[in-house]
């Protein structure tokens, strides 16, 4: 089990003692009419008209499990649902306990008739734990999908839905690392976010031999009930495409659309502060941002001194998510955890999300095992009772989107001058995928010489700008110096320009003393 299965249990700010709801009815009902999305939304607008009821409990044995004693709880394989039913898919359920002690329930939707799962500990192998049995209590903490992205007839893992509102996927070869979450709601407030949580999940049974399969999901909390659809294809990436209706029982400002969580302890910009052999450490190492008018943005991520929050305004974006453009073991050298196959993630969002902006929040972190990075599409207006909020996004988990048709930021060090009064960046620029030479190296041909690099800060000065060829990647590298002059912040922008073209992606970085 790996830590993100530990730090995804989010969903804990608001709960009920549980004893009794062991025996108490599923908190969704099962409908009388042919199952159909509309169910969910029903129900999520039902929940919105009632004050918010915080869900049960998990306490007794299950609710004081420890680390080790939670990681004994493996679900049978040879009990996997569909498994042997040639359906491509399998579905698993994970057990409540430890730090996730909110049940869910979980149904099986067939031909539009719904079927409860039942909770039965003979799904489960308990290790070296001896716990009490409770045949039909709600002991569900999420579920688990798997599918052969990898080797044909073994499934893999490709996706998980455990803890508040949080889920993961990955691509073919990959392993798991940056996460994503229902909603996010005053994230990075002074007085504390407010964790959404899924409180009900139906599967869809998908054909046989699918290649995608449906999963809806209720969502609840304090100022927001939800309805979500998410139709998942897992594959060389894994995309899924989310429909979700929001209803707010109270106004709320903050609100996070899409969120992203991930973790970046350091890269070369801070490595100086870790002592470390390896080289970086970090499941996401830059937020990329594709406005409407065809710019791109790249943001190299940081795990600052102090709370960092970034906003970038847009309107109607094409997309943004968080990468890992680090993709070679020697930008690790980790044999363990191999950070080089961690997933990116896209969030491309449907039919236009009007004005707004992507934010980013940046935590200090002094371990590798917090996820101190959070990215979320903030919309304009407030979500209000009264007025529902019905969008979709796709997601894509795989390799870094760069579509951009521009030169593209491959890295980003810095340091100080020799004399050590000026901060020294240096930015490595690449060609864009789709004029790679064949067998995927890059083109030394394709920066031409009337290529120049712009470079602004908002406090200090920049001198000493020098833009030249990357002789060992075929790329180009462009350094500069940082005057700081006793600023404590400073917002840096580069970019490429050939004449008046724009022949890059816009790098940004946010300088702090």
């Amino acid at each position: 089990m790996n830590r993100r299965e530990f730090l995804a249990a989010g969903g804990g700010s608001a709960f009920c003692a549980i004893a009794p709801c062991l025996g108490r009815q599923a908190y969704a009902e099962v409908p009388t009419r042919p199952f159909a999305r509309d169910h969910v939304v029903e129900r999520a607008r039902e929940l919105a008209e009632h004050a918010y009821e915080p869900p049960g409990r998990v306490t007794g044995p299950f609710g004081h499990l420890g680390y080790d004693q939670y990681r004994d709880i493996q679900f049978r394989l040879d009990r996997a649902i569909w498994s042997g039913e040639k359906r491509g898919f399998s579905l698993e359920l994970l057990h409540a306990g430890f730090i996730y002690d909110t049940p869910v329930d979980v149904y099986l939707v067939e031909a539009g008739a719904v079927e409860p799962v039942r909770y039965d500990p003979s799904l489960f192998s308990f290790g070296h734990n001896d716990l009490p049995a409770h045949p039909g209590a709600r002991l569900f903490s999420g579920i688990r999908l798997r599918y052969p992205i990898n080797t044909p007839g073994y499934r893999d893992e490709v996706a998980v839905f455990q803890g508040g509102s949080y889920f993961r996927s990955l691509g073919e070869g990959q392993v798991y690392g940056v996460s994503a979450r229902g909603l996010a709601i005053d994230t990075g407030e002074p007085h504390g976010e407010e964790f959404p949580l899924f409180r009900a999940f139906w599967v869809e049974r998908p054909m046989r031999g699918a290649r995608a399969v449906t999963v809806h999901a209720l969502l609840d909390s304090p100022r927001v009930a939800g309805a979500f659809t998410f139709r998942i294809r897992p594959g060389h990436s894994t995309l899924m495409d989310v429909d979700a209706t929001l209803f707010a029982r109270a106004e709320i400002g903050h609100l996070g659309l899409a969120p992203l969580t991930s973790m970046y302890l350091f890269g070369s910009m801070e490595r100086p502060r870790f002592p470390d052999y390896r080289e970086a450490v970090h499941d996401s190492d830059a937020l990329a941002i594709a406005e409407a008018g065809g710019d791109w943005v790249l943001r190299p991520l940081a795990n600052p001194k102090s709370l960092q929050m970034s906003a970038f305004a847009a309107n109607n974006l094409r997309g943004f998510g968080l990468q890992q453009r680090s993709n070679r073991f020697a930008d690790f050298k980790d044999l363990e955890a191999k950070y080089e196959l961690r997933p990116s993630v896209w969030v491309e969002p449907k039919d236009g999300w009007g004005r707004g902006a992507v934010e980013l929040v940046e935590i200090p972190s002094d371990g590798e095992f917090n996820d101190n990075i959070v990215s979320f599409w903030r919309p304009a207006r407030p979500l209000k009772p009264g007025s529902p909020l019905t969008y979709a996004y796709a997601l894509r988990w795989g390799r870094p989107v760069t579509e951009s048709g521009l030169a593209r930021v491959e890295e980003t060090h810095g340091g100080l001058t020799v004399d050590r009064s000026k901060n020294l960046f240096v930015v490595d620029f690449v060609a864009p995928l789709d004029v790679a030479a064949p067998g995927g190296r890059e083109r030394a041909d394709y920066f031409p010489d009337a290529i120049e690099p712009d470079v602004w800060a908002s406090a200090g000065e920049i001198t000493n700008v020098v833009g030249y060829p990357n002789t060992v990647t075929g790329g180009y590298r462009v350094s500069f110096e940082l005057d700081t002059r006793s600023v404590a912040l400073s917002e840096l922008r580069l970019m490429l320009k050939h004449g008046d073209e724009v022949a890059s992606e816009t790098w940004l970085y946010r300088w702090t003393g």
